[in-house]
């Protein structure tokens, strides 16, 4: 079911004029454009009308552009600004875009520096850190000073041959394993369009473990 459109509330028609006239001074508008910008606020039929009257008032000008009328708000040569205006404002400008610049440069190492620390354990972290290697090491220790003493037992030619023996074939049922799975997994994708639904299946088979 498609979504409700809010209604939107009418403006009377004393604002209406005023309301035109006002958004006029942003730039040369229809009033096809206004009346759409403004949300319907003011119907298409009455924004034409106002604008008709407006301008036979002389109180907006007004230009064809093909089928229709784009009108637009008389300008005051007193609101112009003088060089000395301008001038001051390219340079208030200037120095807004230099400001803003150190301050994007400013983020981007502030940012840097709370990955950095982000990344880094934190001083609990360290404390319970050392204090599990400390706990594992007298086990480690010990283990050490047996080997030192020799009192472990050698493994022996034969020992280490069937170890590496039995590592090989395994390794050989590993590769044919990987090779079925790599091959079932092409069969399921090719099924599965969706990409967030190959990533779900995936995971669910354990492929990535």
């Amino acid at each position: 079911m498609a979504p409700r459109k809010e209604k939107t509330e009418k403006v009377s028609a004393n604002e209406a004029a005023d309301t035109i006239l006002h958004y006029l001074r942003n730039r040369p508008y229809s009033a096809t454009d206004i009346s759409a910008n403004l949300h319907n606020k003011v119907t298409k039929a009455a924004t034409a009308k106002i604008l008709k009257d407006l301008h036979e008032r002389s109180e907006i000008e007004g230009r064809p552009a093909g089928k229709q009328i784009v009108y637009h708000a008389l300008q005051n040569p007193e609101d112009s600004c003088t060089p000395e205006e301008l001038g001051a404002l390219e340079t208030s400008i200037s120095q807004l875009r230099s400001s803003t610049a150190i301050a994007i440069a400013t983020s981007k190492t502030l940012r840097s520096t709370l990955s950095a620390l982000n990344s880094t354990l934190s001083t609990t972290n360290l404390i319970s850190n050392v204090a599990a290697l400390e706990a594992e090491k007298p086990e480690i220790v010990a283990r050490l000073e047996s080997l030192k003493a020799g009192k472990t037992k050698k493994v022996t030619k034969q020992e280490r041959e069937d170890i590496e023996r039995g590592w090989k074939e395994w390794r050989v049922v590993a590769k044919r394993r990987e090779k079925i799975a790599t091959e079932m997994w092409k069969m399921i994708e090719d099924c599965l369009p969706d990409k967030e639904q190959k990533a779900d299946v995936r995971e669910s088979l354990g492929l990535d473990d």
